[in-house]
């Protein structure tokens, strides 16, 4: 049986806003689940609702075979939650504040301790234990504060964009420490804005987007089932109002639908982009459009979030390296 089971969820704010809109997934016990989407698009909503501090309006959310709203009390002993505000206590120290959480999720005041100390070596803060943690990096604070959420040693952890605001080193630290995490046995619920932290960690994802999923799948065959590489046109400045034109005259070389077009550029994929290069280029050429950039590179996840969605949701931080690339100063 599935460690959350979430059927035809619904939730409508006041003013009829529809932040969830009729979802239907399931998570498997041990998985990393991605849920992806832009702000907005409701995925804070579903974690809130499936960790029992939201009530839905319709539909149903189980988590270890407990319906949330039936008997939360039973959810929250199982679950885990680090929010995407860092909700740690300037004024304590790193240890105060662990042992406190322990506390609260009914450990007794040793045990709290020990967990407590357990985690400060695990998220390398030992030397920091007795300070305050108002003194903390935000890296630091990120990492007590998923210290807090794994006071009470849960089976489900639910991170709401654990590593926004942190700095590349310190957000890959932490994906280390996840999958530790989750080869430990821990299931982790993890929505993201960040494609390339979905990529890494998830083994399976969810696109969200204004409170409907619309895919579901691995990342490899996510980004598979675009129907090849990619071959990326980008316009020199001040050519934007050519796209229209350059999308009807690359979209004949497309496996995958219509040319997708964004930002100054024009995309396209297909299963022999390379051999296509060339007549891409003479195509062009002879239209007389005028070139920075043309790239043939891999797939990614932020291709299939706009061949879904209709928009780019995130530049990622690390660009896929391309196979093949062409540059032209403009005329």
């Amino acid at each position: 049986m599935p460690l959350i089971e979430v059927s035809n969820l619904v939730k409508v704010y006041p003013g009829g806003i529809r932040a969830v809109d009729d979802i239907t997934f399931t998570v498997d016990r041990g998985e990393v689940f991605g849920f992806l989407g832009p702000n907005g698009a409701g995925k804070t909503t579903t974690i809130r609702i499936l960790v029992t501090l939201l009530a839905p309006t319709s539909g149903t959310a189980v988590v270890d075979g407990i319906d949330v709203t039936v008997a939360p009390e039973e959810v929250r002993k199982r679950v885990g939650y680090a929010a995407q505000f860092i909700g740690v206590d300037d004024d304590l120290t790193a240890r105060e504040n662990l042992v406190l959480q322990g506390r609260l999720h009914g450990l007794s005041k040793t045990e709290a301790r020990r967990r407590g100390d357990d985690l400060l070596e695990i998220l390398q803060l030992t030397a920091a234990a007795d300070r305050r943690a108002g003194t903390f990096s935000g890296g630091m604070k990120r990492r007590l504060d998923l210290g807090q959420a794994l006071s009470h040693d849960p089976e489900l952890l639910f991170l709401d964009e654990p590593t926004i605001g942190l700095d590349p080193p310190t957000r890959r630290a932490l994906w280390v420490y996840l999958r530790e995490l989750n080869a430990r046995g821990v299931t982790i619920f993890l929505t993201t804005q960040y494609l390339e932290e979905a990529d890494a960690l998830a083994g399976r994802l969810a696109i969200i987007d204004e409170g409907v999923i619309v895919i579901e799948g691995t990342p490899q065959a996510l980004k598979d089932d675009l129907g090849g590489d990619a071959i990326t046109v980008t316009l020199a400045p001040g050519d934007g109002s050519q796209v229209e034109r350059v999308a009807e005259l690359i979209g004949q070389y497309s496996d995958a639908g219509a040319a997708r077009t964004y930002d100054g550029a024009v995309r396209v994929f297909t299963r022999d982009a390379a051999s296509r290069l060339a007549d891409v280029v003479r195509t062009l050429d002879s239209a007389g459009i005028h070139v920075a950039r043309l790239e043939v590179s891999e797939p990614t996840l932020d291709d299939v979030f706009l061949r879904h969605t209709g928009g780019k949701m995130r530049v990622e931080e690390v660009k896929p390296r391309s196979r093949m690339m062409f540059t032209r100063k403009p005329r």
